[in-house]
């Protein structure tokens, strides 16, 4: 009988942790879940306000987000690959090390932000106009172009201060501090909220913008959270020692910059590719007309809300995980991964729980049609009883980015996405009559075969690598 029970034991220590362990996961985990779910509760209320003035001026806004989805995302794995970087560099106490890793992401984002700004600004209506399907209504057509250029164009000033809080805040993560980005995250979404209020009814004496009083709340909110990440960090360069002297040069060691770069342009590449294939999914699903791009925004920002529980465990993954790697620990890396995986998915459990009860309620806050609520609702309902599968993909990708295996990161992310993702969705769209909704289920559930995959990746142990020995 005791053989027996042993193998069990041997799998309980495997995927359970103790005390101590998720003392540490939760310190890490509840400053970004904390930061997230403000940052993204704001945007619902944001994305409600805009609403309330009419669902072309949603629609308008709803778009030129999806096109800075995709710089925002190109800034995340831009930094990625430095990030892998400084977490090992972190681990093995090497602050100069670190330093480098803080630079090379300064250049990175410098080149994203030239590129980002030529092709929103000479391009931006062009791309909008591909989400734009109605021929029994050009009006509304025409209206919502005309909202979603105004809101983009305003949007690129924000561009920049986005980019450096990445950079910082990024940083700081990397080397165990949550907490100055959530205090900073969370006076930025206050900011946003409260110039929101005034600039798009124009309350209080201020005019009324609509949209473009929305556009101008979150590049002022954007300012004022780098000014709080860099004053702060900079006053402080005894607690963050990376900090010193970082521009005193911005030269990186050629070998180390030549080693990031190999590492970090599949991530950049990825997260590029990855961002334009969610673009693509809601491009396709555009074509069943404006009330699916107006159902999709409420579904997305609603949706963005409950998943950041799991897309928080990532990010704390690719730092424990990255920390036991640059400390040439396997066998404490390989247990934590496991552990990290299964206490995510037992909060995406509770998380999808409390998301299918609220699914119908939140969508009747929205001044819009029946249609677009209803619509709304069966894509929460969808996403909702999907959310294990994205949390194990979400914490098998960042698993095996913490050891650097970038290429097959890749494919599994963004590749996946393009070969199997985009092309199922048009062709349901294109060559079938389902619903909407039907096809959105099919898309989601083909992440199943993603799951799989990293399954098989992780329990290879393929991702443990220490890069900074």
């Amino acid at each position: 009988m005791q053989r027996d029970l042993t193998p069990r034991r041997s799998l309980k220590r495997l995927l359970i942790g103790d005390k101590h362990f998720y003392r540490m996961v939760l310190a890490i985990v509840i400053p970004i879940i904390i930061q997230n779910a403000i940052t993204n509760f704001v945007n619902l209320l944001d994305n409600i306000m805009v609403g309330q003035v009419g669902t072309e001026q949603m629609s308008g806004v709803s778009i030129a987000n999806q096109l800075m989805f995709v710089f925002n995302l190109c800034v995340f794995g831009a930094i990625s690959g430095a990030g892998i970087f400084a977490a090992q560099f972190h681990g093995a106490e090497n602050h100069e090390g670190v330093r480098h890793c803080f630079r090379y992401k300064l250049l990175a984002c410098a080149g994203l932000l030239a590129a980002a700004v030529g092709v929103l600004l000479l391009g931006g209506e062009f791309l909008i106009t591909r989400f734009l399907h109605d021929a029994t209504d050009t009006g509304r057509v025409d209206v919502t172009l005309e909202h979603g250029r105004r809101y983009l164009h305003i949007m690129l000033f924000g561009l920049l201060p986005f980019a450096l809080t990445q950079v910082y805040a990024g940083t700081l993560r990397e080397t165990g501090e949550t907490k100055l980005p959530m205090f900073a995250g969370i006076a930025a979404v206050f900011v946003n909220l409260v110039f929101n209020w005034l600039l798009i009814f124009g309350n209080l004496g201020f005019p009324k913008l609509g949209v473009a009083g929305a556009a101008i709340a979150t590049v002022l909110s954007r300012y004022v959270e780098l000014a709080i990440v860099v004053t702060y960090t900079h006053r402080h360069e005894t607690r963050y020692p990376f900090i010193r002297g970082v521009y005193s040069s911005l030269r990186v060691p050629g070998k180390l910059a030549k080693e990031i770069t190999i590492k970090g342009l599949p991530l950049l590449i990825n997260e590029g590719l990855w961002s334009m294939g969610m673009t693509m999914l809601a491009q396709c699903y555009s074509i069943r007309g404006l009330d699916v791009v107006a159902a999709m925004n409420i579904s997305n920002t609603i949706s963005n809300l409950f998943a950041v529980t799991f897309l928080s465990m990532g990010s704390a993954t690719a730092i424990i995980v990255g920390q036991a790697l640059g400390a040439n620990d396997m066998e404490l890396a390989k247990g934590q991964a496991w552990k990290l995986i299964v206490f995510s998915l037992g909060i995406s459990v509770v998380t999808l729980s409390v998301m299918l009860a609220v699914a119908p309620l939140i969508p009747r806050v929205y001044r819009t049609s029946e249609e677009v609520r209803s619509l709304a609702t069966s894509f929460l309902r969808i996403y909702a009883l999907c959310m294990p599968i994205f949390t194990f993909c979400n914490n098998a990708y960042f698993t095996l980015r913490s050891g650097g295996k970038t290429l097959i990161t890749f494919l599994f992310d963004s590749g996946y996405t393009w070969v199997i993702a985009v092309p199922l969705a048009w062709c349901l769209v294109h060559l079938t009559g389902l619903p909407v909704e039907t096809v959105y289920l099919i898309v989601q559930l083909a992440d199943l075969l993603k799951c799989v995959l990293g399954f098989a990746f992780i329990r290879r142990g393929v991702w443990l690598n220490n890069m900074v020995a």
